[in-house]
């Protein structure tokens, strides 16, 4: 740090704040350390750090079913801006949700060995065990559907669900039906909720939702299968890109075609689904932010300058090749 400092022509204690992620830097300044730290390729140490500030430089991350699309590229957001700021993570899966496997869960991650914790477990019952415990140990939680709050980051999902609604809606569609997600979801929630929604905003009857069990593209299959009995179907949202992929094959089984014969819309916008067959229209959700401000707002707690509710993020819709006006 003092061959640094010497380098860019500033005091060692601007380099550290400059390495710390601090504000009060002027912009050139900032430019001249940076370079610097290149030029000499150096490396914070972590243990260093860690005896001068009295912090672990880590943060803890508890989740929740990590092959669900959300918390894993969620998780990826938040090693990828812990280790921007010089901060190692360290995860723990939940077996399930009681809440001994929970309290269990941040006790193995113990409050002497994090700074903070993430958690990426977005179902009613692990936050209602959480809210229940007590720790001093700054906590940011990820929830579906919920609204701004200091503690906890959410993306507006209600709102994507209704652009997914009314963009059927507006292809001239009567109404339009729903795959749900499976129960305890705060997702599942959500996206149902903003479904209903815009349905009665436009004066429509909402069809009963198709429940499922899982967010498995076999769900998908399983309740296509079930919906390509009904003629009335013209249009289907699904809540994930998953159940849209299985639902598609389904209706191809019967001889339905998607979009001819029937639209279908997906939630989510995995990686995949521009090569699906047709490519699918879908709702895109940015989980990768919500690790980024997760660890922000962590180190904001952690230095006693967080202000304000986290704002929600925005979905968007996508149009691609699964959609189009009903058939005559």
């Amino acid at each position: 740090m003092v061959d640094v400092a010497k380098l860019a022509g500033v005091s060692q204690q601007t380099v550290s704040r400059v390495v710390g992620g601090a504000t009060n830097v002027a912009p050139d300044i900032r430019e001249r350390v940076e370079k610097a730290i290149a030029q000499l390729r150096y490396r914070r140490n972590p243990a260093a750090s860690a005896l001068a500030s009295s912090r672990t430089m880590t943060i803890g991350v508890v989740s929740f079913e990590l092959s669900v699309l959300g918390p894993s590229v969620a998780l990826y957001g938040i090693s990828e801006e812990a280790r921007k700021h010089g901060y190692s993570t360290r995860l723990v899966t939940l077996g399930s949700l009681d809440r001994e496997t929970i309290r269990a869960a941040l006790d193995s991650i113990g409050p002497d060995a994090v700074d903070g914790i993430v958690v990426l477990a977005p179902l009613y019952e692990a936050l209602a065990v959480l809210r229940g415990l007590d720790t001093d140990t700054p906590v940011i939680t990820f929830e579906q559907g919920t609204p701004p709050s200091p503690t906890s980051i959410s993306i507006d999902e209600v709102r994507g669900a209704r652009m997914a609604v009314r963009h059927l809606l507006d292809l001239g569609h009567e109404t339009v039906w729903h795959v749900q997600g499976p129960p305890g979801w705060m997702a599942s929630t959500a996206r149902a909720r903003g479904w209903a929604e815009e349905l009665s905003a436009a004066g429509r009857a909402a069809p009963p939702p198709i429940v499922t069990s899982d967010w498995s593209a076999a769900e998908g299959y399983r309740v296509g299968k079930q919906l390509s009995l009904d003629r009335n179907v013209t249009a289907v949202f699904a809540a994930n890109d998953p159940f849209a992929l299985g639902l598609t094959k389904a209706f191809d089984e019967r001889g339905l075609r998607v979009p001819e014969d029937i639209s279908v819309v997906g939630f989510d916008d995995v990686k995949e689904s521009p090569f699906f067959r047709p490519a699918l229209t879908t709702v895109t959700l940015d989980f990768e932010a919500i690790g980024h401000i997760a660890v922000t707002r962590i180190l904001a707690m952690i230095k006693g300058e967080a202000e304000g509710d986290i704002p929600l993020i925005e979905p968007a819709l996508v149009i691609r090749d699964t959609t189009a006006p009903p058939r005559r």
